[in-house]
């Protein structure tokens, strides 16, 4: 019997995954398995990539939203010809190799983003289709005309993020997204009714997409629900496919035994029988190398004949040229500091809606919006419009009260590439949005988060919206860097810091209530710094941010009338002060000096800073509901509480 070519290349897929994880003895092989004829049909057919420039700006973008499936990602890109090589797969979930057991972004490899959290994924593509719709709203059709494609499971659609993003989705009309449903009926611990029964397809429909239901190994109704999907321009498809987990396993196809754990070589001896399969384990047939050769031609004469059309256009539209690289090759930011008189009182929040507008009028780039606070938190856009069903070209986004989603599409619209996509909340929110920062920071994507109303002294509204751990909790993220402004300079730097920043978000953290604004502040590339000396002193250093700077300063003239030098410094941002080098460090800090901080949260991670025998003045508890004035009285945030807690350490020293 001849097999097919295709047929070959579906085994393949599933062979190399069976291998991969039984080697390792350590992954998920029944999801590749009963996934592989929906891989290839969507990559044999219709995703347009170019395994020779992973790159390349007009590229489809595939994201694997369960991705435990990992190995069903790394065979296609091995086999289609992107730069992963054998012994890549052949080191599935090892030190070193880019085969991790979830996978992390690199698209030089044709990794899209980061998956694994359930659900992220999934919302992470709607943020892509976004970004792809705004580009193409502003840069052309002609240059702009891809889509994203997904492979999605039971676990992301039970995520209450996915189902955010999916309701964003639909409002918004995103039609260029195509996302195939791998429903096999069963989840980790078992079938899948144990607790999830609800009719997918019409949930879909009630959102606004479009869906489907066919046999997800039947290649030929595979082929027709996602042609039908491409040519639906005004809704989300979403393809119900009918599958096996852990297809042609005498014994476990079906069984939650094949979700999460390697088949066993007895198993793996029976699925090769099954599949006619008489290779070794990592050898594959030159056809198959051969089939995803042609399917990949596609995507290098797709990606030949749109340089063709950029360069044409560039070469007489210099305006356009010069808008493309305003989106794809912007410059770093300068922000001015908005006028202010000394001692007028201003909230940082209202500072960072003057300043991100300054910017957004320089950098078309910037887009984002708030979840349903953008008048509370400052940050619509002025004169741009909103990002609609009927406007493309609008850069704020509606996120509605879902912060869960907006964190991830957020991410999506900055791994894009093209756009800087930020994204806004109250800071006690963002623990809805944590799974989202989190894997921002892991995959280095530049999103900038906006939080205000950051400390008890928001108010009347209480404890329940009263944020206490979350600064420290956010510190505890490795590379996501926390910018705390005191004043207007600092909130401009701040912003400086974060559409100047590459390698990571950025959040800035900033007040309801006003602060006073001081005689002199520091310039922003002081501010940058991290951290400095807001006002010098001898005998005892007090590190303050935010809100809690002026009152830092003003407990120090109140020592100084007890003969107490008080140094403050002013520490907007831990991380950046942390990458400084030891001698600025030092010189803010000092050596041998004794040291205090100050800041209206828990005192958890000061300690890095004030060291052994150090004062910790903050607040290991929840607040209360009043006036923030009250507040500072009775949680010791006053100047002359702060003086007495200072003078009361060193004298006991």
């Amino acid at each position: 019997m001849t097999t097919s070519a295709e047929q070959l290349a579906v085994d393949a897929i599933r062979m190399l995954s069976i291998d991969a994880v039984e080697k390792a003895r350590s992954g998920h092989p029944g999801a590749p398995m009963g996934m592989a004829d929906m891989a290839i049909v969507v990559w044999g057919s219709f995703l347009t990539v170019d395994p020779t420039h992973p790159e390349w700006p007009d590229r489809d973008r595939f994201v694997l939203s369960n991705g435990h499936a990992s190995m069903l990602l790394y065979a296609l890109l091995h086999l289609s010809g992107f730069p992963l090589p054998m012994e890549s797969i052949e080191n599935f979930r090892q030190l070193g190799f880019p085969t991790a057991g979830h996978p992390e972004i690199d698209p030089t490899i044709g990794i899209e983003t980061t998956t694994g959290p359930l659900g992220q994924g999934f919302a992470t593509g709607v943020g892509m289709a976004i970004a792809e719709e705004q580009l193409r709203a502003e840069l052309g059709a002609d240059l702009v005309d891809h889509r994203v494609y997904g492979f999605v499971s039971d676990g992301d659609l039970m995520e209450g993020v996915a189902a955010e993003a999916a309701s964003l989705a639909g409002h918004l009309g995103l039609g260029r997204i195509v996302y195939l449903y791998d429903d096999n009926g069963i989840s980790l611990v078992g079938p899948t009714d144990l607790a999830f029964s609800e009719d997918v397809p019409s949930r879909f429909d009630a959102s606004g997409w479009h869906t489907l239901t066919v046999d997800g190994h039947d290649r030929a109704a595979l082929r027709e629900a996602v042609t039908a999907a491409v040519a639906e321009e005004s809704r989300p498809s979403l393809i119900s496919c009918k599958t096996h987990i852990g297809f042609g396993s005498p014994n476990k196809q079906d069984t939650a035994s094949a979700h999460g754990s390697p088949l066993g070589a007895d198993e793996v001896a029976l699925v090769r029988e099954a599949y006619g399969w008489d290779r070794p384990p990592f050898d594959v047939p030159g056809e198959v190398y051969e089939f995803f050769a042609t399917a990949m031609a596609r995507g290098t004469s797709a990606r030949q004949a749109w340089e063709e059309r950029r360069d044409r256009a560039f070469a007489t539209d210099e305006d356009r040229a010069a808008r493309w690289r305003a989106y794809h090759d912007a410059g770093p930011v300068s922000a001015a500091v908005p006028p202010h008189e000394p001692g007028a009182s201003v909230a940082t929040r209202k500072v960072s809606g003057v300043v991100l507008n300054a910017i957004a009028a320089a950098r078309p780039d910037l887009i984002g919006g708030a979840a349903d606070l953008a008048s509370s938190t400052n940050t619509l856009l002025d004169g741009t419009g909103d990002f609609s069903k009927r406007d493309r070209s609008g850069r704020n986004l509606r996120f509605g009260v879902r912060e869960h989603a907006m964190g991830a599409v957020v991410n999506g619209i900055t791994v894009h590439g093209g756009l800087r996509g930020y994204g806004a909340t109250f800071l006690t929110f963002s623990d809805y949005m944590r799974g989202a920062v989190r894997l921002g920071a892991l995959m280095g994507a530049p999103a900038i988060w906006v939080w205000t109303h950051d400390s008890i002294f928001l108010g009347e509204d209480g404890p329940t919206h009263q944020p206490v751990e979350h600064v420290a909790a956010l510190r505890a993220i490795p590379n996501l860097w926390v910018v705390r402004p005191s004043d207007p300079a600092e909130t401009a730097a701040a912003w400086e810091m974060a559409m100047n920043r590459t390698d990571g978000p950025t959040a800035l953290v900033l007040t309801r209530q006003g602060l006073p604004v001081p005689d002199a502040m520091a310039e922003p590339e002081t501010a940058a710094r991290g951290g400095y000396i807001a006002r010098d002193g001898a005998d005892a250093v007090l590190v303050a941010t935010g809100s809690e700077v002026w009152v830092a300063r003003e407990a120090a003239e109140l020592l100084d009338d007890s003969g107490i030098s008080l140094r403050v410094v002013s520490m907007p941002c831990v991380e950046a002060f942390a990458v400084q080098d030891a001698e600025y460090r030092s010189s803010v800090l000092g050596d041998g000096i004794p040291r205090a901080s100050l800041e209206a949260g828990v005192t958890f991670g000061w300690q890095s800073i004030t060291g052994d025998g150090g004062l910790n003045i903050g607040l290991d508890a929840f607040g209360a509901s009043a006036p923030w004035q009250d507040l500072a009285e009775r949680y010791g945030f006053t100047p002359a509480a702060v003086a007495t807690r200072v003078a009361e350490w060193l004298g006991g020293r």
